[in-house]
């Protein structure tokens, strides 16, 4: 082969590790997810939560059309508390799954350390050697 050819497999060979690595496709399905997640807490807050918050404030319009009105301007402020809302709910799931729900199952798994090698009970004797010698 000649050496653009060369240079040309080569290239492909680093893309195809990069681009197909477990973590790369791990990380692209975490963001689809992310996605879909974050789609499903949102209908959540404009379908569920916020209608409720409507129903206990007085008003007769939804959430998304309260504004403040100055003058003939209008500044909307009720999305802006759905999104606050939704921001909210999200965070704390993600709290909720990654803190406490993976770790107590990394505490789960992790136990007791596995008891030392043959090599490491021979180096730690040494060591202790080295220690009484030294004074």
């Amino acid at each position: 082969m000649d050496l653009p050819t060369k240079k040309a497999f080569s290239l492909f060979d680093e893309f195809k590790n990069f681009a197909f690595k477990g973590n790369v496709v791990d990380l692209a399905v975490g963001v689809i997810i992310g996605g879909a997640f974050g789609k499903i807490v949102s209908s959540m807050v404009d379908n569920l939560i916020m209608p409720l918050v409507s129903v206990v404030i007085p008003g007769d319009n939804s959430y998304k059309e309260w504004a403040f009105k100055i003058g003939e301007k209008s500044i909307p402020y009720g999305a802006f508390l759905g999104d606050i809302v939704s921001f909210v709910l999200l965070a704390l799931a993600l709290f909720i799954f990654i803190v406490k729900f993976l770790g107590w199952i990394m505490k789960t798994k992790v136990g007791a350390p596995p008891p030392p090698s043959k090599d490491q009970e021979l180096l730690a004797e040494i060591r202790d050697l080295l220690k009484q010698r030294a004074l």
